[in-house]
């Protein structure tokens, strides 16, 4: 049975096994170095003192995949969009295990306050831009040519959805720690 929890500093190296052949192998992300384990904390500490940032674990503890979502801007304004983001360990794609960290992704962010959830998508990814879909986010924009990786040009598509209604007098996101 799978399990869902909060991310910790512990888990970076098992993070980066998952995440390394995306970065090395596709065009799903447009890094191209393979973060360092002191790296790939900071970015699960700087993450985590506001959103969540989850994994997926068996029964034996081990990592399946993980889900997080940051700000998607840095300004005032966006303080109620955040950009999500997925990665499964490539044995366990297609087996509902993405829906599962999606579904609990989004729970913990609906309770948080946050209002608009965005999804940047390389065009040529058309999995993942149904997956996204499937959730109910809708295309928003394509960028034309505006990465560049394995030799080629590559048009990335943003999606969104909503998550809770947008009012005039918004009150404050509530930090993934401070939850009950």
């Amino acid at each position: 049975m799978t399990k869902f929890r909060q991310a910790t500093e512990d888990d970076a190296q098992a993070l980066i096994d998952i995440y390394a052949p995306y970065i090395m192998e596709t065009t799903i992300t447009f890094e191209d170095v393979i973060p360092t384990i002191e790296n790939f904390k900071q970015r699960i500490r700087d993450i985590s003192k506001t959103f969540p940032y989850l994994v997926a674990v068996d029964d034996n503890d081990k990592i399946l995949g993980y889900a997080y979502a940051h700000l998607y801007g840095p300004r005032a304004a966006y303080a109620w969009t955040v950009e999500a983001s997925i990665y499964v360990d490539r044995n366990h794609k297609a087996h509902g295990l993405g829906t599962e960290l999606y579904q609990h992704l989004e729970a913990i962010l609906k309770q948080q306050g946050v209002v608009n959830l965005m999804a940047c998508v390389t065009e040529e990814n058309e999995n993942s831009i149904r997956f996204h879909e499937k959730f109910g986010y809708k295309k928003v924009g394509t960028f034309e040519k505006v990465g560049y990786k394995f030799n080629r040009w590559l048009d990335v598509t943003w999606l969104q959805k909503t998550l809770n209604p947008r009012t005039d007098k918004m009150t404050t996101v509530i930090p993934f720690d401070k939850l009950s």
